[in-house]
């Protein structure tokens, strides 16, 4: 019998979990290891944030579905990943130990990396629901007492398709309460261009994106590292292609929303063999680790290298596609493990994406999500918008029932009906 533990119970991380059950059958033990039993929709954020959702309409509840498909869950969380022991040394200070451990962590915030930053100083954040729940006053503050509003993603980022998003939901709130015409808004990122989105553009999201901030009167500034916020203040350095700085800005703000950098979190940060400098857990192509063979990860705590040079870091983005698709190759790759065999699934990491804008949207396709690409797609419309409803509803209804189908495949050949896309999950060596 194998004891298999999941680190986290994210998007992969929960549905790993129902994966790992399904293939490995009930003589094998399955374990999730989280801070708290609580699964939360992190795309519905946007919306909670402007208070389109409430808490309940975006989390769930792990214990109940969890029990019925025979995972035990561990919520004290972990504290220490002991790989060279298999073991998981938790908050209250007893151990869980594993024959295979999958990491799911995602990511901790960095916000500490710049002056005055984060929803405990300055300014918002939609990465966290509690995050998102603490930006609704704010945006009441706002409405009440209008001023100018940046949104965007500081240096290091690697999740931009959120910030695009919130910019265009925050308009469409800010619409809605017949105040926009007093609210200036300014778009800063450290992706070299817009629509950038940490992959090199998809299709045309330059175009795309840039077309829309224009029509909704959005301003931006791009290659900005920002060096540090204080009350109702940020002060960005606009980066030049030597990497100088071109020039300087000042900008005041009456409500203000960036994307961190993202680090591993600390239960892992600084394993030699395991993570890289920034924590983030090292894999090879078949989701394994090279040191620790019997570790895999899957999602945004693992380790990608950039695209290339930028004059302001930019890191990758781990897209839902492509998180479904290291689930199933891990899965396939435990199970072989499992029966004396070598892992030979291999995660596609193809993209498929919906960038809501509250009554629209822009919606892309990339495979694989990292260039050079077979197929590189974007588009837009309101459709964008009824399809992420949907998107939301179909997958909160997926991990409250414990179902471990790949949704993105799906969304891929059925939704978006790109018939030269081939959204298989998996391939062999």
């Amino acid at each position: 019998m194998a004891e298999v533990v999941v680190l986290g119970a994210g998007l992969g991380g929960t549905i790993m979990a129902y994966e790992l059950r399904d293939i490995l059958g009930p003589e094998h033990k399955v374990s999730v290891v989280n801070k708290g039993a609580e699964y939360s929709f992190v795309p519905s954020n946007p919306w909670v944030a402007v208070g389109w959702r409430g808490r309940a309409e975006v989390t769930t509840d792990l214990e109940p579905v969890f029990a019925k498909r025979n995972i035990k869950l561990h919520p004290q969380g972990a504290r220490r990943v002991h790989p060279a022991e298999h073991r998981i040394e938790l908050n209250d200070d007893t151990s869980v130990t594993y024959d295979y451990l999958v990491i799911a962590t995602g990511p901790e915030l960095a916000f500490d990396e710049i002056e005055g930053f984060g929803p405990e100083h300055n300014t918002q954040s939609v990465c966290h629901v509690d995050h998102a729940l603490h930006a609704k006053p704010a945006l009441d503050a706002l409405v009440a007492n209008p001023g100018p509003v940046i949104i965007g993603a500081v240096q290091g980022a690697s999740c931009f398709g959120p910030a695009y998003e919130f910019a265009f939901i925050l308009e469409k709130a800010l619409r809605d309460a017949k105040v926009r015409d007093k609210v200036p808004m300014t778009f800063v990122t450290s992706e070299p261009y817009i629509g950038h989105l940490g992959l090199d553009g998809v299709g045309d999201t330059k175009g795309l994106l840039e077309s829309a901030m224009r029509d909704k009167h959005i301003k931006w500034i791009t290659n900005a590292k920002v060096d540090r916020f204080e009350p109702g203040k940020m002060h960005v350095s606009e980066i030049a292609e030597d990497g100088s700085v071109a020039r300087t800005h000042e900008l005041p703000f009456a409500y203000s929303m960036l994307l961190p950098a993202f680090r591993g979190v600390e239960a892992v940060r600084g394993i030699e063999g395991l993570t890289n400098p920034r924590g983030f857990i090292l894999a090879n192509k078949y989701q394994q680790n090279p040191t620790f063979a019997d570790v895999f990860s899957v999602g945004v705590c693992v380790a990608i290298p950039p695209m290339g040079k930028t004059p302001v870091p930019v890191g990758v983005p781990k897209t839902g596609f492509m998180i479904e698709s290291m689930v199933t190759a891990t899965a396939h790759n435990i199970a072989a493990l499992v029966a004396g065999k070598q892992p030979d699934s291999i995660p596609t990491w193809n993209a498929v994406c919906l960038a809501d804008f509250g009554d629209s949207g822009i919606a892309f396709v990339a495979q694989p999500q990292i260039p050079p690409r077979n197929v590189s797609w974007s588009s837009e419309g309101k459709w964008v918008h009824t399809a992420k409803v949907a998107f939301e509803k179909y997958f909160l209804h997926k991990i409250k029932s414990g179902r471990s189908e790949p949704f993105y495949e799906k969304l891929a050949m059925q939704a978006l009906g790109i018939d030269k896309l081939k959204a298989v999950t998996t391939e062999k060596k």
